[in-house]
């Protein structure tokens, strides 16, 4: 196979004690460690050993189920600043609501991430429609799907007009004349829109990376939309090569149609990762994992998911023709379990198994070498730029594939043997946004 004239983009999920349901009950770490500074610390450190592009940690701002898993959970930017000031290549990504926050704090939040990491920060944009999320921020009544996209659209637009308030060159810190800002290159952005009206300029100047990389994790048809006109990276959950090539030309094609170079959207699949020194090996690890989910409280789950009591979905009988069907309320993720079931005529064990593996993202159990056969296939197919690695267990999996399967990709010439950049977008390969880009960036579409 030809060596590719581009290299791939890796990023490490980190999530509690590991993607898996039952990853808090394995042996791999103390249920608690996640909340540890060291810990998460430890975990950046050694996705920075492997010279991953970026680690990534999601938000869910309500409690969910406590006697289920792991559930505190940590502002991701407060995670992520601790752990700029022990490392100095590896990205920090995390994730912010558009539908619960406002954009000036928001904006601020991720351009101090930004300065304070010389320009390593990225945010992950998402909506929000759980109901006891809404509950935490008094929303009685949730928009409809139209219009948190909407208001999505829009709030994206305002913080991009927020990181560009300042102009390169704006800070002249001239001592002999007293002046530390030229005033002429940072200026109000006086938005008045349908949902925000936000007079700017932002507190927070330029990083060397101009401001932080947009990321965005929708696959829905308003998600997609919102991706190409604003993401720089998608993270994403297509279980097959054949699903992934289709929304690879998807994407890329309205990226095109929105006017932007589709070289800069990198498109990452999540792969949750089991290894072992042989096949059997690692299917045997991946089925201990399995073993270990209670599944009173995923079955509880897809019971309200498809709007049937949980009497109705025998857990040894496929999932029954009468569920509800797919919206744009119930979210991508939700179509991706029906079509999971359907497809592989799964029971409901079978199911929730499954979905306890990654919860609708690709699991792979195998060894390095078939791993690195999986990356370098969809990258080099049109499936994938690059992967969202979903260690099944922390940190024992992630250390498994910094210390086994880079070397392979590394050997192929898939990936860098060591950092070319000191930003988030040059491991990316991404261009820094002047002012004109910022400009061209929020009339798209």
């Amino acid at each position: 196979m030809p060596k590719p004239t581009r290299h791939l983009a890796l990023n490490a999920f980190l999530m509690s004690a590991g993607h898996h349901e039952a990853a808090w009950r394995s042996n791999a770490t103390e249920p608690d460690d996640y909340l540890s500074l060291e810990h998460v610390v430890a975990l950046a450190q050694t996705a920075e050993r492997g010279l991953l592009d970026s680690i990534f940690f999601a938000d869910v701002p309500f409690l969910g189920h406590p006697d289920r898993r792991p559930s505190e959970s940590l502002d991701p930017t407060v995670k992520l600043a601790a752990i700029a000031a022990a490392t100095s290549r590896i990205g920090l990504i995390g994730t912010a609501s558009t539908t619960v926050e406002e954009p000036y704090n928001l904006a601020r939040r991720f351009a101090s991430l930004d300065r304070l990491s010389k320009g390593r920060a990225g945010w992950n944009v998402v909506t929000t429609a759980t109901d006891q999320v809404g509950a935490n921020y008094g929303i009685t009544q949730w928009p409809g799907h139209d219009e948190r996209y909407r208001r999505a659209d829009e709030f994206v637009d305002v913080t991009l007009k927020l990181w560009g308030s300042w102009r390169d060159g704006a800070v002249v810190g001239d001592r002999s004349e007293g002046v530390w800002a030229a005033p002429s290159l940072v200026r109000p952005i006086d938005h008045h829109g349908e949902f925000f009206d936000v007079a700017g300029p932002l507190t927070v100047g330029r990083s060397e990376q101009g401001h932080p990389v947009v990321v965005q994790a929708g696959s829905s048809g308003p998600g997609i939309a919102l991706a190409a006109k604003y993401a720089e990276a998608v993270f994403t959950a297509q279980r097959t090569i054949e699903d992934g090539r289709a929304f690879y030309a998807e994407l890329k094609a309205a990226t095109r149609k929105a006017g932007r170079n589709p070289d800069h959207l990198k498109i990452l699949p999540g792969i949750v990762t089991v290894l072992g020194g042989t096949e059997a090996e690692a299917r045997a690890k991946a089925d201990a994992l399995d073993d270990l989910i209670v599944l009173r409280h995923p079955h509880e789950q897809l019971a309200h998911a498809t709007g049937l009591p949980v009497e109705q979905l025998p857990l040894d009988e496929p999932l029954p023709a009468a569920v509800r069907a797919p919206d744009d309320n119930t979210g991508s993720r939700y179509a991706l379990t029906l079509e999971l079931a359907r497809r592989d005529n799964l029971t409901v064990r079978e199911l929730l198994r499954r979905l306890g593996g990654g919860r609708g993202h690709r699991v792979f159990a195998g060894t390095p070498e078939q791993v690195a056969d999986t990356i370098e296939l969809w990258f080099t197919t049109g499936a994938s730029d690059g992967f969202n690695v979903m260690p099944a267990t922390l940190p024992d999996t992630l250390e498994e594939f910094v210390d086994h399967v880079v070397p392979i990709l590394q050997q192929r010439g898939l990936f860098r043997t060591a950092y070319e950049g000191s930003t988030l977008r040059e491991h990316y390969g991404l261009p820094v946004p002047g002012r004109e880009d910022v400009a061209e960036v929020s009339r798209a579409g």
